[in-house]
């Protein structure tokens, strides 16, 4: 397996920064890092990026992530692992990684769940950081990125 070409963050100058300095401005948005990481794996998987969906489960398990939980996230709707909170950042983020699937891409129930859970800031950040692991699938997917379990994430 190949990849077409390095990914466009790396060969595009300044795009890695801003990227990276969108990322950081999410960690201090007031959303628990696991809901963060729970969210960019549920992502990953709807869009079928290799890269992320190895990636940041490994990340989340250095950050103290069990096993039980990784695993459900696919099913997060069927399992008694996750938070009414973490229930309403993933309906959000599956809503905001599949906008063409419905006429009304993020219905008002699962906004005004999410807004339950999440003040301005934190709802803010959530939709930020949904569209940034959403841009990292797309670059990654497009060019054909390769998962490398080797990787230091």
């Amino acid at each position: 397996m190949n990849s077409r070409m390095k990914n466009p963050a790396m060969v595009v100058p300044e795009a890695m920064n801003a990227l990276q300095a969108l990322a950081a401005a999410t960690h201090k948005g007031g959303v628990p890092q696991k809901t963060l990481d729970l969210i960019h794996l549920r992502a990953s998987q709807i869009n079928g990026c290799g890269v992320c969906v190895d990636m940041h489960p490994r990340m989340a398990k250095k950050a103290g992530e069990t096993d039980d939980r990784l695993f459900a996230v696919a099913a997060w709707r069927d399992t008694t692992y996750f938070t009414d909170a973490e229930r309403a950042a993933l309906a959000l983020t599956e809503c905001v990684t599949r906008l063409s699937d419905r006429s009304d891409p993020v219905p008002d129930d699962v906004w005004k769940e999410a807004a339950r859970h999440y003040d301005d800031t934190a709802l803010g950040t959530l939709v930020m950081s949904i569209g940034l692991v959403n841009l990292w699938n797309r670059l990654n997917a497009t060019t054909r990125q390769v998962a490398n379990p080797h990787a230091r994430w």
